[in-house]
């Protein structure tokens, strides 16, 4: 059992600098990204990218199944579907005249963007913390009585109740698994953790807010994957802080602990380039080599100075170690080749590996992990707008 031992390690930025201390270095990730970014093997994979005509052939005619009607389900009287109330028509029927939309083809496959989910991943407590900014609260939280030992039963316990609100969903609405493409299945695992929505204009391809996770299906089934994998890891990280904090404070999770632990990673530009970078490099490990994309990241470093950017992507990167191991337990190795072969069936651009150059091979051990988490939290705690956590409240 790792229990983090609380000493003064001075304020602000100060305490987050010496945590360089109990950074330790990935050889071998670091190793493999060097040999990946050399130009012959750049040039070997572009090669194999651009000239395997038959196997990109292959995932077209794959995707054309995938989107096969049933021939059992259009020899029925009612053969289309109104998406918007969901009425059922005969097959000359073109327009829903209530909705004015026009009629869907009904499939044997349920259309898993259209299961509204909105799962709540409880954490118990003896207490209830509409107060969070008391004294008791604030003296809690910084003697942080936490240990490795408690992080993992969280970790556990988030994956657990995600898991049983997935099965009770495959088994509400007769889902298939094996029936599923590779994106419909990880948006089916997704919504077991949080709601998502569509969005159709701005120019980001996706964004989390207030337990919500946007996409736009405007891009391609692979991207929409990665963009959606990249926001459950901004939700995962919010939620892990959540559950440490009610912990701590032995209460039950509520909207104050929710809208206190949004305050604190959205109101410091630290904390924000630690959330960017965890949510890029758990992306990474579910894209193919020559995809990664550190460019929210990238934008926001220059607004701090590169000591703590550094330290940041230290703890990002310890993060993400854990968050990955989370979403492992359903994205295994065969999903990960069936988003590899999406990619390649989607993909007309050039891989590019300078991206590679921005992936963190240092992580912190469990002790200095404890302190990162401690200093995220007990810096956090002293500098929230009780006015702006009120707000937040109401979001939520």
């Amino acid at each position: 059992m790792v229990f983090c031992e609380i000493y003064i390690l001075g304020d602000g930025m100060n305490g987050f600098n010496q945590l360089s201390e109990y950074a330790e270095v990935d050889v071998e990730k670091r190793r493999q990204i060097e040999l990946l970014m050399r130009q012959t093997m750049v040039s070997a994979r572009l090669a194999n990218i651009q000239d395997n005509e038959k196997y990109m052939a292959r995932y077209a005619e794959v995707d054309e199944f995938m989107n096969f009607e049933d021939s059992s389900v259009l020899q029925s009287d009612h053969v289309k579907v109104c998406p918007e109330c969901g009425r059922h028509f005969s097959r000359e029927e073109n327009f829903c005249p209530e909705c004015l939309t026009s009629l869907k083809c009904i499939s044997h496959k349920p259309s898993i963007r259209n299961i509204t989910t909105k799962p709540h991943i409880t954490c118990s407590g003896s207490g209830e913390a509409e107060n969070i900014l008391s004294n008791e609260s604030i003296r809690k939280i910084n003697d942080f009585r936490f240990t490795m030992d408690d992080f993992n039963m969280i970790a556990r316990s988030i994956k657990a109740q995600a898991f049983e609100y997935m099965d009770r969903l495959i088994r509400d609405n007769s889902i298939d698994l094996d029936d599923l493409d590779i994106l419909d299945k990880v948006l089916l695992f997704a919504k077991s953790f949080v709601s998502v929505e569509y969005k159709s204009y701005g120019r980001d391809l996706g964004y989390f807010e207030f337990n919500r996770i946007f996409i736009d299906d405007r891009q391609t089934k692979s991207l929409q994957i990665t963009t959606i994998i990249h926001e459950l890891t901004h939700f995962l990280l919010k939620e892990i802080l959540v559950h440490v904090v009610c912990r701590i404070l032995d209460v039950s999770k509520n909207k104050h602990v929710e809208a206190a632990v949004t305050y604190i990673l959205t109101s410091s530009i630290l904390n924000r380039l630690i959330d960017e970078y965890a949510a890029h490099s758990v992306e990474g490990r579910f894209t193919i080599f020559g995809y990664q994309d550190y460019s929210s990241f990238i934008a926001l470093q220059d607004e701090i100075d590169e000591e703590h950017v550094e330290i940041a992507k230290t703890i990002a990167n310890t993060f993400s170690i854990h968050i990955k191991k989370l979403l492992e337990g359903f994205l295994d190795w065969d999903l990960r080749e069936e988003i590899k072969e999406q990619f390649l069936s989607d993909t007309l651009e050039r891989p590019d590996y300078s991206q590679l150059a921005f992936e963190s091979c240092s992580r912190l051990s469990d002790e200095g992990f404890l302190k990162a988490i401690w200093l995220i939290l007990s810096e956090g705690f002293k500098d929230i707008d009780a006015d702006v956590l009120d707000s937040y409240v109401k979001e939520l």
